[in-house]
């Protein structure tokens, strides 16, 4: 269950970046569950990280090697997470990054480790190395969909997105994957997402981008409010394009933000539109706030009210439930009579009450749409966010309590 068609886009292939697929049977028997990125010599890599203190090894060794050295290769397991796992979890990590420095004649510090799947268990490192020879052996750089499929756990479908743009006489492709369903409330990226660009992007102005657009799309999304030990989202710049280097004062940086914008954005609302058991795609619109805090803070109560979201669920116009999740946001000195709320072009609360214009027909007309606006003028100030989430379904309970069987 999925909203909306979710196809996978036409690849452009990103030069200087290679990707191999493998099957461990880590979780599943037959089935593609590690992905490994060759990038060129000279390719620099911005990662964001999970601020769960429970952070898994991976995370924590990822941090570790991109202060060491510029990464070579990346490596990712589905089916397992490698957290809660102790000592052994950060062994076993860097395990895997010796093992696949050894196979590619690079240093492990020169691999990034990415682990998804069930927290707590250890790792079958064994069955990872393997396959590490295969995965090198058949890299290419127009596997992006195998690997979009090779990276998901209750994933319905895979994720990506791919767009070429011109910088004066050279043309930048950017191209990435993303996988996540449940425990998804970033608070930093999405739980694992990979992007990828031939453009030539120095260190300071890489960082700024995969921060600041991370923070845009991947922390303005949520499922269920869980922020998973695992949330990793790399940005990729392999140098291949044949232009100039990128700095923060380029004149082709704006244009090489949007474009990537526009991949950050195409992936994390491809995760909530497959949300475990999502019906609805919903879109959050806060304006009128005094500050980016409350506009937040009131998006995500309304976000994540299981009485609103089952409401979704059910179709069912109770208005009610958002105007009490507003009330409930912690906005002080809110004025309740200056406010308006809408569900999609239909005013629900105007005047501290019922809009004197709403009738039930008309919100039930929304309701029973696909993707739904829900739109909040606090008359506060000119501050504006947007988060996106989805319903909340009788699938995502079965789903998840059926999750380890």
């Amino acid at each position: 269950m999925a909203v909306g068609p979710g196809a996978l886009p036409e690849f452009f292939p990103v030069a200087g970046v290679r990707l191999g697929i493998a099957s461990a049977g880590i979780k599943t028997p037959g089935r593609n569950d590690v992905v490994v990125f060759e990038l060129a010599p000279g390719s620099r890599v911005a990662g964001l990280f999970t601020r769960n203190q429970f952070c898994a090894a991976p995370v924590t060794v990822c941090r570790q090697h991109l202060a060491e050295k510029a990464p070579r290769y990346l490596l990712v397991n589905t089916g397992n997470a490698n957290a809660g796992t102790g000592a052994r979890g950060m062994e076993d990590a860097l395990a895997c990054c010796q093992a696949l420095a050894g196979n590619a004649g690079v240093t492990a510090s020169e691999v990034l480790p990415f682990s998804t799947g069930v927290i707590g268990e250890p790792l079958p490192v064994q069955k990872i190395l393997s396959v590490l020879p295969e995965a090198l052996a058949n890299a290419e750089g127009n596997r992006w969909a195998e690997a979009a499929s090779g990276i998901m756990t209750t994933d319905t479908r895979p994720k990506g997105a791919s767009v070429q743009v011109d910088l004066g006489e050279h043309k930048v492709t950017i191209s990435g994957i993303s996988k996540g369903a449940g425990m998804i409330r970033p608070n930093m990226a999405t739980m694992l997402g990979f992007i990828a660009t031939d453009a030539r992007i120095a260190p300071d102005a890489l960082q700024m981008l995969a921060s600041e657009l991370g923070e845009l799309s991947f922390n303005r999304i949520t499922i269920d409010g869980d922020t998973s030990t695992n949330d990793a989202c790399t940005l990729i710049a392999s140098g291949q394009y044949g232009g100039p280097e990128i700095t923060l004062d380029s004149p082709h940086l704006p244009v090489l933000r949007e474009a990537l914008k526009m991949v950050y954005l195409d992936l994390a609302h491809a995760i909530v539109r497959d949300g475990e058991g999502a019906t609805k795609f919903v879109t959050i619109q806060v304006s009128g706030a005094a500050t980016q805090q409350e506009a937040l803070d009131v998006a995500y109560t309304v976000a994540h009210s299981p009485l609103v979201k089952t409401a979704l669920f059910a179709a069912d116009a109770n208005w009610g439930r958002v105007l009490a999740a507003v009330g409930r946001a912690g906005v002080a000195g809110l004025d309740i009579n200056a406010l308006e709320i809408y569900l999609g072009d239909v005013c629900l609360v105007r005047d501290g009450g019922r809009a004197e214009d709403y009738t039930e027909e008309r919100g039930q007309a929304v309701m029973h749409q696909e993707e739904i606006t829900i739109g909040i003028d606090l008359k506060r100030g000119d501050v504006s966010e947007t988060v996106w989430t989805c319903d909340l379904s009788h699938e995502y309970v079965s789903i998840n309590a059926d999750y380890r069987s």
